[in-house]
């Protein structure tokens, strides 16, 4: 078993980018882990936690923004999967589905 943090990145779609409704629903889903997830807008950070609506709303990340996660701790990998699925869905907010793509899943980017 590797102590490597699991990795991904996810494209938003949503036409308002990053909101309010958004972010709470990210942040319930990371809060909801045991894992220690955290949230940037580039692989190198500065990465902050997930389970914080504030910081996650402070990035006021915009349609076509990358969100990149790293979580690490028991349950990581279901929560990336989760996180992955909620932006890969709008964030549940309309009919279509966004992109997404998962990068290092299980490494730490080596």
């Amino acid at each position: 078993m590797s102590d490597a943090p699991i990795t991904a990145q996810a494209l938003i779609t949503n036409p308002t980018g990053l909101h309010a409704r958004p972010c709470i629903k990210l942040t319930k889903i990371a809060k909801a882990s045991q894992a220690h997830v955290e949230i940037s807008l580039a692989s190198e950070g500065p990465w902050v936690s997930a389970k914080s609506p504030v910081k996650v709303m402070g990035f006021r990340a915009p349609n076509g923004a990358s969100l990149y996660f790293r979580a690490e701790g028991p349950g990581a990998q279901e929560v990336i999967n989760e996180l992955l699925g909620l932006v890969g869905r709008n964030f549940d907010e309309d009919g279509e589905v966004g992109e997404m793509a998962v990068e290092g899943a299980g490494n730490a980017g080596n």
